[in-house]
């Protein structure tokens, strides 16, 4: 590594699509509306309109319009109280766009190579028109939409869900369908498709924005990490899929090349890591990292929302874009003597797992803990994941945080508090649970730091590899973003 210089973050950006007509099709509500089909009368008329998710003030600042920490100030619950009025209610944002349904179902067919979506005639005509308009969508994209299929086309494939999944608008129009590409292969069916697609298309969307507002031009994308939670495979290798390429190729980086990371939710930070060893080592000069939603877990606490008779939040589908690249002199630097890693001998524990990822960096750096203008951890909505009991998990990741102060004797306990409000902040992230651990906050960080208002930030991700039956580890990697000395 080169000692005197780091890579820097040239640019992060965002993307948010509402689909509230794919909620049915997230894992747990599709898991229970197939053994309780009388559920979906109840969860479809919970569904919110675009108009009211455009104004969801933790959208907005995922949007980069507010700063997370203005979310204190304003009412609660957060989904009832603000939006217009507040001037809240933007499609376009600093740090990308939140698209409504009905452009989001053409972008699948953009990103279908193999004629597995069917979009309606009209539905097509509606679409190509919608996008018109649209900044980072050209003629070539309009074109691939085609002229769309009869309706009793589409009606006769969703005869059978195992032939065809149905895409239907929110109010229960049906559009089109996601078929399947093998009749026997099980990580070909129409569900599995519909969620690389819907990966592909969100991941693919982010970097377009990333690329439209800082270049370089996509030709001098040399390497895209794509850090999803999503398994492209077939079966013989059912997750050793590329979609890092396949997000290169739809955004025109025609000399890139790249792969993907897989660690639950720690896969970006171990990306972006990746990528400015890569930059720095001189194998490549621009690195892109992305990552697209995870469409399973749409509607994934949606009975804690029911039982308050509260709209279902887990309705958006979020990607992010970031570009890493060589010492500029004036970006923000990822320091890479500042990584964090959760080892395999550390310990399970809460306090084992900060210790890896909080304490031991920043002795090693020569920091305090108040050094650190602010933690960027597990950013979850807490108005999405208090109702179903689990609780306000930024508050306690800040909490534990504080605690490891005190116990370094940097923090006396009755300051615990303020030091939460000052270092921590609101979670305002979808639970989209890579893009929620630590990365919804790089552009503001970027934006504070580039700025002169903040000098350091740190990005902490944990993530439960236990989940993969595997191993019983938990993981978790850590870096700092500060600014640039020149």
């Amino acid at each position: 590594m080169n000692d005197n210089k780091h890579p820097v973050i040239l640019g992060v950006r965002y993307f948010l699509a509402h689909t509230p007509g794919l909620v049915r099709h997230g894992s747990k509500p599709s898991r229970d509306l197939l053994a309780k089909p009388a559920l979906w009368p109840s969860l479809s008329s919970h569904l919110r309109s675009y108009q009211d998710a455009v104004a969801y003030p933790p959208h907005q600042a995922f949007l980069g319009a507010i700063y997370p920490d203005e979310l204190e100030n304003l009412p609660k619950p957060w989904y009832k109280n603000a939006g217009p009025d507040y001037g809240l209610d933007s499609r376009w944002n600093p740090h990308g766009e939140i698209m409504p349904e009905e452009e989001f179902y053409a972008l699948l067919k953009l990103a279908d190579d193999f004629d597995l979506v069917w979009l309606e005639e009209d539905f097509s005509k509606e679409a190509a028109l919608a996008w018109a308009d649209h900044p980072l969508i050209d003629d070539s994209d309009i074109k691939k939409l085609g002229a769309g299929v009869p309706i009793s086309a589409i009606e006769a494939q969703t005869n059978d869900p195992a032939v065809a999944l149905p895409l239907q608008l929110r109010n229960g129009r049906l559009i089109g369908c996601v078929s399947r590409a093998h009749q026997q292969d099980a990580t070909l069916t129409p569900d599995v498709l519909l969620e690389n697609l819907a990966c592909k298309s969100s991941a693919a969307m982010a970097f377009r924005t990333l690329l439209s507002s800082y270049g370089p031009d996509a030709a001098n994308i040399d390497y895209v990490i794509n850090s999803g939670e999503e398994a492209v495979g077939e079966r013989y290798q059912r997750g050793g899929g590329n979609l890092g390429k396949a997000v290169a190729e739809m955004c025109g980086c025609v000399n890139a090349t790249g792969a993907d990371v897989k660690a639950f939710c720690s896969g970006p930070v171990h990306a972006l890591i990746m990528a400015g060893a890569l930059v720095n080592a001189g194998v490549f000069k621009n690195v892109a990292v992305v990552a697209g939603c995870s469409l399973a877990k749409l509607g994934m606490k949606y009975e804690g929302h029911l039982s308050l008779d509260q709209p279902v939040l887990e309705d958006v589908l979020a990607g992010m874009a970031v570009l890493v690249s060589a010492d500029d002199g004036v970006s923000p630097r990822l320091r890479l003597d500042s990584v964090g890693r959760h080892s395999v001998g550390a310990g399970a524990s809460q306090q084992a797992i900060f210790k890896c990822l909080v304490s031991e960096p920043l002795e090693r750096l020569g920091l305090r803990y108040q050094d650190i203008d602010k933690y960027a951890t597990e950013l979850h909505n807490p108005e999405l994941t208090e109702p179903s009991g689990s609780g306000n998990v930024p508050l306690l990741n800040y909490r534990l945080i504080a605690g490891m102060a005190t116990l370094e004797d940097q923090l006396d306990k009755e300051d615990i508090s303020k030091f939460v409000e000052r270092h921590g902040m609101p979670g305002f992230s979808p639970t989209q649970g890579h893009i929620a651990s630590a990365v919804s906050f790089l552009g503001h960080a970027w934006d504070k730091i580039a700025a002169g208002e903040m000098e350091r930030a740190m990005f902490l991700a944990k993530g439960s590899l236990f989940l993969g039956r595997m191993t019983q580890l938990s993981d978790g990697l850590s870096f700092i973003l500060e600014r640039n000395q020149g």
